[in-house]
């Protein structure tokens, strides 16, 4: 069984590098951006010393109380096509049990099932379906639910979604994978030729409309906030403050110079879009998102996406994650809109393990969710 002990940011990020790629929001760089949680790094080490698997925990702290709930927010890394994954999850229970924690939060990075392009638009075609979960996947991973049954057996709970987005992580997402079935990396034309019409006509029009895209600074954070909020203020949600976006970037940075890269459109000299990629390894995201309501015809948004893809492909990049989708699939929905943007780039649709709770104290998880059902 391998031992779980705290480690320091530095051996935390060594090890990360000796992977294929990780969760961002398992880096060390990702405790400096959540700084209202108190952290922890932590590392599994196997009976000869070598260091095996790594996480970032985060504690949330009870009102009132010295308690936490632990959240390993798409972690721990560890080996999760084990089939004796007490081994690995028990030593860390017990770790984080001593450090005060009343219950601990897990989010597995294991894919469970996979849906086409092709059935994720027919699902949102056909009214008699209302969420991908209702169409057969075109893959189910037995790794999956390998996972998923140990955790069961194991006392986890599985946190629900219901339809929309997780209180934690999205376990819905869109991917576009950047290499073949074998593993040989596609070129833009292969990339391209998977999009659908719609993108493929809107990225040749933002290259004829003479939209210009390019790498930002820290100093452009101030026109990317600025139009990210113009964003919020259209599409109803709300902003983060600019001060979160500048420490992403230093933390991110600090940890890899290729971890965070700011995207700017122009046209004509107009910020018509501007995005937050974020990359571990073999591993790209599109993070965060903005643009201008004016000039939408010339079609920054594709062109900036376009750029990121090409960027992630020439960096070898396995997959180009577009992060979340919720699981509705109604017309009506006010969510289908996002769905059918990441729909065109011809990737598929993912579903992860999602997030699993463990209570310690039974009482105090009770409480705890009483506390949250009240926050609203």
């Amino acid at each position: 069984m391998p031992s779980v002990r705290p480690i320091s940011p530095t051996e935390h990020r060594d090890h990360l590098a000796t992977l294929p790629s990780a969760s961002f929001l398992q880096t060390p760089g990702w405790a400096q951006v959540k700084s209202e949680w108190r952290s922890e790094s932590l590392g599994w080490f196997d009976d000869a010393g070598k260091q095996v698997g790594v996480a970032l925990v985060l504690y949330r702290k009870l009102p009132r109380l010295n308690r936490y709930l632990a959240y390993l927010p798409e972690g721990p890394v560890i080996d999760w096509s084990s089939d004796d994954l007490g081994s690995w999850l028990d030593p860390m229970v017990r770790h984080l049990k001593e450090q005060g924690a009343f219950a601990v939060r897990t989010g597995p990075p294991v894919v469970t099932r996979r849906w086409t392009t092709a059935q994720v638009k027919d699902g949102i075609a056909d009214p008699a379906v209302r969420l991908l979960g209702e169409i057969p996947p075109a893959e189910r991973t037995p790794a999956g639910a390998r996972v998923v049954a140990q955790l069961h057996e194991l006392g986890w709970r599985h946190q629900g979604v219901e339809g929309g987005f997780a209180a934690g992580q999205p376990q819905f997402v869109f991917q576009v994978p950047l290499r073949s079935a074998d593993g040989i990396q596609l070129s833009e034309d292969e990339v391209l030729k998977a999009m659908n019409q719609l993108w493929r006509r809107n990225i040749k029009k933002a290259a004829k409309e003479g939209v210009e895209v390019t790498r930002g600074s820290r100093e452009d954070l101030k026109a990317f906030h600025e139009l990210y909020v113009h964003t919020a203020q259209r599409d109803h949600f709300t902003p983060r403050p600019l001060r979160y976006f500048e420490t992403m970037h230093d933390a991110l940075q600090a940890d890899s110079d290729e971890r965070f890269t700011l995207w700017l459109a122009r046209h004509d000299g107009d910020l018509v879009a501007s995005t937050i990629a974020i990359r571990v390894g073999e591993h790209a995201w599109y993070s965060y998102g903005a643009s201008s309501t004016e000039k939408r015809e010339v079609r920054g948004s594709n062109a900036i996406q376009w750029a990121m893809i090409r960027d992630a492909i020439a960096a070898g990049a396995a997959v180009y994650d577009l992060r979340g989708i919720t699981e509705t699939l109604d017309a009506e929905d006010p969510h289908v809109g996002l769905i059918q943007f990441k729909v065109g780039t011809g990737g598929e649709a993912v579903e992860y393990a999602g997030e699993w709770d463990l209570p310690i104290n039974r009482a105090l998880y009770k409480a705890f969710q009483v506390y949250l059902q009240r926050r609203g």
